[in-house]
């Protein structure tokens, strides 16, 4: 009730809460009294009736008379209420039972204490038979308790009755409420409109001459102050509004004025440091920049200039006719001229990795890459040189991961760091190298050696150009370029590397770099790795055909593989004809050439994988075109394996023997001889 928003609503349910409490009061009183007049008439009726029943059947006790005793108790069948009784002996045993048609049949066998029962909606009823005082036996009878019923129905009828007048009490006030609360509901109509629009020359209107109607002339004197005293203040408003609004005025120009001046200051403030900080960071800039440029032109030019001092000095000794020298010695000049020039060619190459690198100029092909693959072809290559000063490698037995890098670079940055650990290394010590994982999605491959190791001062130098920690004078060559390079490829592939060293125990370089899914198989799609573990010599001959346009490297080939009797060579001087020499011999290994007169290198090959004769072969490229982007197109286009001139014989042989190598696995696993 307190919820409802009308008055009338309210009113009228406070009126109806108040008739249904009264009716219910009043039929709630009735039905008890009746309930409880039924309930005395039926007991005091049954107690009469089993009086006479007993008073009648004590001659049937006395002389035994059990028929008597029925007869007596068939007189029930004139009280339809009652559907059972019965006689006992004084001992509690059955003497003479009745039971009404159609009605339970189940008749206590023992008499039961004196008094009245409960049960099932019957009234039981046990009443002791005496004559003369003495207690001759007892009447049990049964009848219908129609309390419940009874209650009942009253409640229907009740119900019925307050639903009557609660209907009948609605339909009188919705006719008198109006005249009760109309009033009133005006003077809140009034109120309300004026709390909307503000407007106070609203007024009520008097309805009625009773306490109502004082009410509204009580209520419009209200609203008479409430207007003029607003119309006093929205005046004495609107004058102090004015007033403030020129002060806030002439205060926002002040503060205007004031923020520019600010602003202005602030801003040529800023702009002078920001150009007086630029121009100290850029003359910083430009003082480091030839400082490092004077230290690197001048450790550059030392580093060209030693190579090239033994080559032009001992090339100056053999072509001398004032110092004449023995065969032997010109073996040795030779010798060294060879020396000199490859580790010269190997630091142009270097040199040039690093200015690429630190332009920006390098372009990487980053994909998965099976690790066990590239450390296998890594073993292959520096084995010989390890073996050479009795120095054991140890790789991981299974690397069975595949990490996200550029294989080329990948390869490069391994060998690196493995050529670096056996030069750097004692003569009979060891090089170990792992894999293993080191974070949710990373693979660390570490290389380590039992060389002389590092101090702590020449770890802070690591990564430095031209820097080789103190082994300048030492016995085995360097650049010092070969670091700086490895930690640029490590960190474009998005890798890290790092080191750590004791001294005389050995130094360990790291690389850590991303984990990947591996590519779909390549030997399935005819590419197979470019490098595989070498062999042992096979005992057939294994035909090479040479695809070469210039004499002097078609003689260089001739020479080298004349030292190889397991090999057998054929030559090309041209694509055209090698592609036909090809077909008709189908040789083991081909090796091409990719600036060739008529047909590239890359339009041989093509020719070639695309004829089911030949596209088994392995085509190994081998030209001056040396730039890593060549590389990379070259073994994307198909080639087995890339060389580059000038040839280098150890890698030449390493490649050929892994070439065979993979040929007789090959023939193994197909069950040729």
């Amino acid at each position: 009730m307190i919820r409802l928003h009308s008055l009338r609503q309210k009113m009228l349910a406070v009126v109806m809460l108040v008739a249904m409490l009264a009716l219910l009061v009043s039929i709630g009183i009735f039905i008890v009294y009746d309930l409880r007049a039924y309930h005395r008439s039926i007991v005091a009726d049954l107690s009469t009736q089993a009086e006479l029943i007993g008073h009648m059947s004590s001659p049937a006790l006395v002389f035994d008379d059990p028929r008597l005793a029925k007869e007596n108790l068939a007189l029930l069948r004139l009280r339809p209420k009652i559907d059972a009784g019965a006689i006992y002996r004084s001992g509690g045993a059955l003497f003479a039972a009745y039971v009404a048609p159609g009605q339970s049949s189940e008749i206590p066998r023992q008499a039961g204490s004196e008094g009245f029962l409960y049960e099932d909606g019957k009234l039981l009823i046990f009443k002791s038979i005496v004559d003369n005082g003495e207690v001759l036996g007892t009447v049990f009878l049964r009848a219908e308790y129609e309390m419940l019923g009874r209650a009942l129905d009253y409640l229907a009828i009740a119900v019925l009755a307050v639903l009557g007048a609660m209907l009948s009490a609605w339909l009188l006030l919705r006719r008198l409420n109006p005249l009760l609360t109309q009033p009133i509901l005006d003077i809140a109509g009034v109120a309300r409109e004026i709390v909307d629009t503000g407007d106070y020359s609203r007024r009520a209107t008097r309805l009625s001459e009773d306490e109502v109607a004082e009410l509204v002339d009580s209520f419009n004197k209200m609203l008479d102050e409430i207007q003029a005293r607003t119309r006093a203040l929205e005046t004495s408003n609107r004058e102090i509004a004015r007033e403030a609004e020129q002060r806030n005025q002439a205060q926002h120009e002040v503060m205007r004025l004031n923020a520019e001046l600010e602003q202005r200051v602030h801003e040529r403030t800023m702009q002078l440091e920001i150009a007086n900080g630029e121009l100290a960071m850029a003359m910083e800039e430009a003082k480091s920049a030839n400082q490092a440029k004077s230290a690197f032109l001048s450790s550059m030019s030392h580093e060209l200039r030693t190579p090239l001092n033994a080559i032009l000095g001992f090339a100056q000794i053999l072509t001398s006719e004032k110092l004449p020298s023995t065969l032997a010695q010109k073996r040795e000049f030779a010798g060294h001229i060879l020396k000199s020039g490859r580790h010269l060619l190997t630091l142009i190459n270097e040199i040039l990795d690093l200015a690429k690198i630190e332009s920006g100029a390098v372009a990487l092909s980053l994909e998965p890459v099976a690790l066990e693959e590239i450390l296998q072809e890594c073993d292959d290559m520096v084995r010989p040189l390890a073996s050479g000063r009795g120095i054991r490698l140890l790789f991981p037995a299974d690397s069975r991961v595949h990490v996200v890098a550029d294989r080329t670079r990948l390869k490069q940055i391994l060998l690196n760091l493995l050529s670096n650990a056996i030069k750097y290394n004692r003569d009979g010590g060891a090089v170990v190298v792992d894999s293993s994982p080191s974070g949710p999605s990373l693979v660390r491959i570490s290389v380590q050696d039992t060389g002389m190791g590092l101090r702590p001062e020449q770890m802070k130098m690591l990564f430095q150009p031209f820097n080789r920690l103190g082994q300048e004078s030492g016995a085995e060559e360097g650049t010092g370029i070969g670091l700086v390079v490895t930690k640029r490829l490590v960190e474009l592939m998005g890798g890290v590397i790092g080191a750590t060293s004791s001294p005389g125990v050995g130094s360990m370089f790291w690389v850590e770099l991303k984990c990947a899914d591996p590519l779909p198989s390549l030997k399935a799609q005819g590419v197979l790795p470019a490098c595989a573990p070498q062999a042992d010599e096979h005992p057939l001959r294994t035909s090479v055909l040479y695809v070469e346009d210039n004499p002097a490297n078609l003689r260089l080939i001739e020479e080298i593989i004349g030292f190889r009797p397991d090999l057998k060579l054929l030559t090309a001087p041209d694509a055209h004809l090698g592609v036909e020499l090809a077909r008709a011999h189908l040789p083991d290994i081909i090796l091409m050439d990719i600036n060739l007169p008529g047909m590239s290198g890359f339009d041989a090959l093509a020719e070639l994988r695309a004829d089911p004769a030949t596209r088994h072969i392995p085509v190994i490229a081998l030209t001056a075109n040396a730039m890593p982007r060549d590389v990379e197109k070259g073994l994307a286009a198909g080639f087995f394996r890339y060389l580059v001139k000038p040839i280098n014989i150890d890698e030449f042989t390493e490649a050929i023997n892994s070439t065979t190598s993979y040929l007789a696995r090959n023939r193994e696993k197909a069950g040729q001889p």
